[in-house]
């Protein structure tokens, strides 16, 4: 290569590199390089998936009559690149001849052919790089290298967002398991408090109202003591079960932390009363009954203290809304305690 050339080559495979930000900044350049050292007019990158048993060609460069679309996927075992990796062949000017059998090839005009393997991690093999003609063209001088060059390049990028995409869901299930109650499976106190700020500014903006329930199982200590706190643990969870079935569309549960839970529920203005008496039934009836603790222990529950309120239009303060739906909570025990035999 004429050291000219070189020195254009260098500096462009130099400004793609620094500038991509990602898989797609940085091929797309490069298909335009190749274009110009290879002398084929069609450039394209595929991804491989030898589970599905699939190439797709996530990006290419078409300059000429050529063709090659972006979006394709064909049968892996039908690909040029396949048999290009089985026989060790990277390139081919005779593609007819060579691999007449490829229908892909065949209905693409695919005449002139060359490719290099994309390698990720432990050398895992993530797509190819290739570039093609529909015309008998010879591969011009160094054009195997450059292949190459860009194919590790590309591999390197590939792998950078493997493992950026594994760091984002890694942060996500910490994320996740910060606002998650790890026992019962739903929202906890932090994400709970979040929640219900969130809802007081909206109720306020949608001139709507916010019912809040909260949700206190009596009893719990002495279940505790007497079947255990397996079986206990095992009561919260099936309590908790029962609020998320019990819960409508829009509904919020959470777990604010012991044996009490908390329901938000965001109704029209109109129907708060009502709507407050009801959902205190619905879930009074769905959190007694028949309840199984495992290891033999059964218990016939007779339910939970439960107070429901309206949050107040002009209160934003999420503690203190919380401390009127627990007195309001408090006011049924009482009386609930009042109500039982002595």
């Amino acid at each position: 290569m004429a050291p000219n050339k070189q020195r254009k080559l260098i500096a462009t495979l130099s400004d793609s590199i620094s500038g991509a930000r990602s898989l797609e900044q940085l091929v797309r350049p490069l298909l335009v390089l190749l274009e110009t050292v290879t002398g084929l007019e069609s450039t394209y990158m595929t991804a491989i998936d030898e589970d599905a048993g699939l190439q797709h060609i996530l990006y290419a460069r078409n300059s000429q009559s050529l063709q090659i679309p972006e979006g394709l996927s064909v049968p892996w075992d039908d690909t040029l690149c396949k048999r290009a990796l089985d026989e060790g062949r990277m390139y081919t000017d005779d593609v007819a001849d060579c691999w007449g059998d490829s229908d892909a090839a065949r209905a693409l005009g695919i005449a002139t052919y060359a490719s290099t393997p994309i390698h990720g991690e432990g050398g895992r093999l993530v797509g190819t790089l290739c570039a093609a003609s529909d015309r008998r063209k010879p591969l011009a001088e160094d054009a195997a290298q450059v292949l190459r060059m860009c194919s590790q390049l590309i591999g390197q990028q590939v792998e950078r967002e493997r493992l950026l995409q594994e760091l984002r869901h890694a942060n996500e299930a910490l994320a996740r398991s910060a606002l998650t109650d790890s026992a019962t499976g739903l929202p906890n106190r932090r994400a709970l408090m979040d929640e219900l700020g969130r809802r007081l500014a909206r109720s306020e903006r949608n001139h709507n109202e916010l019912l809040v329930a909260f949700i206190d199982l009596d009893g719990f200590k002495a279940i505790n003591d007497r079947h255990g706190h397996e079986a206990g643990d095992r009561l919260l969870v099936l309590i908790a079960d029962a609020l998320s079935h019990a819960a409508r569309a829009g509904d919020y549960c959470a777990r604010l932390g012991g044996d009490e839970f908390v329901v938000l529920a965001s109704v029209p203005a109109d129907e708060g009363d009502a709507a407050l008496a009801a959902l205190q039934k619905r879930l009074y009836e769905a959190t007694r009954g028949h309840f199984e603790l495992g290891d033999g222990i059964a218990i016939d529950y007779a339910g939970p203290s439960i107070g429901v309120i309206l949050a107040p239009a002009d209160q934003h303060d999420v503690d203190a809304v919380l401390a009127l739906a627990d007195a309001a909570m408090y006011s049924v025990k009482r009386l609930r305690r009042a109500d039982r035999p002595r």
